[in-house]
């Protein structure tokens, strides 16, 4: 890996190569913001430029006298060389880092008979061991898929009494469930130790140690040449060929990236913005709330979820109007008792689509439920936001605020999604009475 630094200016970046690795943005050489990109330059060049809008990235150049630079062979490898770094260092305007609600961690259970692989947002368990912070779970997922084909392990929380479904396309081999059937003690015991051993494979492999295991697999596989056991020498050469696409992967998702520093910028805007207004401590979770109807026929609403800024498509959910609604106002005022008897996680913040005779039907619901969750209502023609305190003021940011736009897309997400489902029920109707 080469390192180098640079003055922290946007002159000096037109220094830095068009390559892949890390950044580091330094004051008195203390790491203030680090980042991974697979075009540094590039990058950097954007933190320049969103800082002419952004208070947080105006904040880290001002306060930056140094960029240094890691250039690394490939994006896995700056990957887990952000994360390591991050880690260490803890910089001040990592701040989804700081947030211990948002830290998302590899966690392995070492102690464990056959260790697991989980993916955790604490460093709770002290006998376990933990890598990371990683900035999503998919990107984690697909960290542990590519570690997982040269490295076979189980996720099941639980041993069960046969093989898992992973043991099938064996991505999960040998498989716990299956060592602990065996009944002969040595060939169990045999299991055990290939298992564990799969094991230091990923550990090694998340500490950056790549190359000594790749250096391992050809020495094994030049031996069992020399023995002419050809047959035990293909899994080797295919281990050898799947770590060596693993770590050598240019792209790994630099889309998915790219997407959580622009919900990053969103969120902290956002945040500036309302906490002029409402008492806010975080918006990991906002729910934003829409209805669709034709003449109050086969009515239905939305509920669409967005954590840590970006849609949470897992957490979203439809309603079908049971009522005999004739409002948008009646149609509020079910769905939203509806969501507050069911016992799912509390937003942070509330988002229907609608001016102040919507924000004021939510906010007796609340009261009814004696909930004290922050709401905004988004109304159109000019888009504008609805405060859902006392006054019901109304508030018009810029046309491009990252936060209003974020308003904006959860508002046209619950839009999507309702009419969605509401299309659904009249198809159904209409093939009924066409029948």
């Amino acid at each position: 890996m080469k390192k180098l630094i640079i003055n922290c200016s946007k002159d000096a970046i037109t220094q830095i190569p068009t390559t892949t690795g890390i950044y580091i943005f330094q004051s008195n050489k203390i790491p203030t913001y680090i980042g991974k990109s697979v075009n540094i330059r590039a990058r950097l060049n954007s933190h320049f430029e969103n800082a002419k809008i952004d208070a947080k990235e105006q904040s880290i150049i001002e306060s930056s006298d140094k960029i240094e630079y890691i250039i690394t062979d490939s994006e896995f490898k700056a990957l887990l060389l952000e994360s390591k770094y991050i880690q260490k260092y803890k910089p001040r305007y990592n701040v989804r880092w700081r947030d211990d609600k948002s830290f998302l961690y590899i966690k392995i259970t070492i102690k464990d008979t056959y260790p697991k692989i989980l993916i955790t947002r604490r460093e709770a368990d002290k006998k376990a061991l933990y890598f990371g912070p990683f900035s999503s779970v998919k990107i984690i997922r697909n960290i542990l898929k590519e570690i997982r084909r040269v490295f076979p392990f189980c996720m099941q929380k639980n041993i069960t009494s046969r093989a898992c479904f992973y043991a099938k396309i064996h991505l999960c081999n040998p498989c716990p469930n299956v060592i602990e059937k065996t009944e002969n003690s040595s060939e169990k015991t045999k299991l055990q130790i290939w298992y564990r051993k799969n094991i230091r494979g990923v550990i090694k492999v998340l500490d950056g140690s790549s190359e000594l295991i790749l250096k391992s697999l050809y020495d094994s596989l030049n031996k069992l040449k020399e023995l002419e056991q050809y047959e035990d020498a293909i899994p080797v050469r295919e281990s050898i060929l799947r770590l060596e696409r693993m770590i050598t992967i240019r792209k790994f998702d630099e889309e998915v990236i790219e997407q959580y520093n622009q919900s990053e910028r969103q969120l902290t805007a956002l945040m500036q913005l309302l906490n002029k207004y409402l008492k806010l401590s975080t918006l990991l979770r906002i729910e934003c709330y829409d209805m669709s109807t034709m003449t109050f026929e086969n009515s239905t609403a939305s509920m669409v979820v967005f954590t840590d800024g970006l849609s949470d498509k897992k957490e979203y959910k439809r309603f079908k109007i049971k009522s005999e609604a004739q409002s948008d106002f009646e149609m509020f005022d079910e769905v939203l008792r509806r969501r507050f008897k069911n016992k799912w996680q509390k937003p942070d913040l509330i988002v229907v689509d609608g001016g102040k005779p919507q924000v004021r039907v939510v906010q007796k619901i609340l009261s009814d439920f004696n909930e004290s969750i922050p709401l905004i209502g988004i109304a159109k023609r000019p888009d504008r936001l609805i405060i859902g305190d006392e006054t019901l003021l109304t508030v018009k940011p810029p046309r491009h605020h990252p936060g209003f736009r974020l308003v904006q897309s959860l508002r046209d997400e619950s839009h999507r999604f309702a009419k969605k489902y509401h299309l659904f029920l009249r198809g159904k109707t209409d093939g009924i009475m066409k029948g």
